[in-house]
């Protein structure tokens, strides 16, 4: 078994990237601190999906948005948050 090697203190820039082009990160792999990242501004990844419906809930659905001045897409995904949201609460 290798033993884990101390990373060393580069004077600059070029130096370190000579260093690390030259050796390999396994062997210095315990030498990384752990780093707490939190990202609360980061917006989950979205899926296009095509949703039919008939018109009378579609016109419905947009005057409700337009009351609640939100788009009638962002009120989908409200309702359906919601309701999600329930359903998993019942089955615990």
């Amino acid at each position: 078994m290798n033993k884990i090697k101390q990373i060393p203190k580069f004077k600059n820039e070029d130096e370190e990237i000579n260093f690390w082009d030259n050796h390999s990160l396994v062997d210095y792999i315990d030498s990384f601190k752990k780093v707490n990242l939190e990202l609360p501004n980061l917006k989950p990844s979205t899926k296009n999906i095509s949703l039919r419906m008939t018109e009378s809930m579609y016109l419905q659905l947009k005057q409700l948005a337009n009351k609640k001045d939100v788009p009638y897409q962002s009120l989908v995904k409200i309702f359906l948050d919601e309701r999600i949201k329930e359903e998993y609460s019942d089955l615990k």
